[in-house]
């Protein structure tokens, strides 16, 4: 009676053996599960240093998660989305270029997240021997400017024409000033180059342009108050984006404290100040 249930488990045993032995296959971990997600986002070029860190503290609480940035002037940004380029958020150094992205129905509701103040700068050498908004108006001097079309242009006729209502400058100031323009760039970045390069006695560009590593290039002439302009950044989820719920968590992440905080430590102004 033994043999033939010898028999019969070692049958039991073979057909076990050929269906492959399934049970005893280990599942998947749960992290193994979670795919990876590339954030492709279109910035301001004044935003590089300040997002590009924020990306990095961002991608190490979320590693599934991978940040490519696009950083241009943001008319260009805005005409690379209405075409079509792949973008899940775009952050804008002005209004303007947000407002066109919005009516073309290419962006969700936006949010300002970020403002900025413009300043003057001239070579670390000075050649000009420029100290002074004033000395800005003297024949001969090579000013470099964002084109009209440019945030950082803008901005900078709207100081121009600020300084032009005062009686210590004058339109003739503002006149001289635009006479001395050598070259209108299509990024504000093009502008502190040519200036720490010494192919321009002086440039307009924002104050988080003075990075540390073009402060010692470069010298800073404030703008008052008075005749400066304040420029608003706001930020929002494309709405073609291939992730948009994780592109809404990194917007969030840069609203939050610890993102207004590294904008913060970039010279931007924060979002409620």
């Amino acid at each position: 009676m033994k043999h033939p249930l010898r028999v019969l488990l070692l049958l039991c045993c073979l057909l076990l053996a050929a269906c492959g032995g399934t049970v005893a296959t280990p599942t998947a971990s749960p992290s193994a599960s979670v795919s990876a997600v590339t954030l492709n986002v279109f910035a301001a070029a004044s935003l590089k240093e300040s997002f590009t860190e924020m990306a990095t503290q961002y991608q190490k609480a979320h590693p599934n998660v991978k940040i490519t940035f696009n950083f241009a002037g943001s008319q260009v940004l805005e005409q690379q989305i209405a075409n079509g380029a792949p973008a899940d958020i775009f952050a804008s150094a002005d209004l303007a270029n947000m407002q066109k992205a919005s009516v073309a129905g290419l962006v969700g509701a936006s949010q300002i997240f970020a403002k900025n103040r413009l300043v003057v700068i001239v070579p670390a050498s000075n050649p000009a021997g420029i100290t002074s908004l004033k000395d800005l108006a003297k024949k001969g001097v090579k000013i470099v400017i964002g084109a009209v079309t440019v945030p950082a242009g803008k901005y900078s006729r709207q100081v121009l024409d600020k300084l032009a209502g005062s009686p210590d400058y004058g339109p003739a100031y503002r006149s001289a000033v635009l006479a001395n323009i050598v070259s209108q760039e299509d990024n504000v970045k093009s502008v502190v180059q040519k200036v720490q390069l010494d192919e321009a006695d002086a440039g307009f560009v924002y104050r988080t342009d003075v990075t540390a590593a073009v402060s010692d290039k470069v010298k800073v002439i404030d703008i008052p108050d008075t005749f400066n302009v304040v420029a608003e950044y706001p930020l929002a989820v494309v709405k073609n984006a291939s992730h948009a719920s994780d592109a809404g968590a990194f917007v969030q992440y840069i609203l939050s404290a610890e993102g207004q905080a590294i904008l913060t430590k970039y010279h931007f102004i924060g979002k409620d100040g």
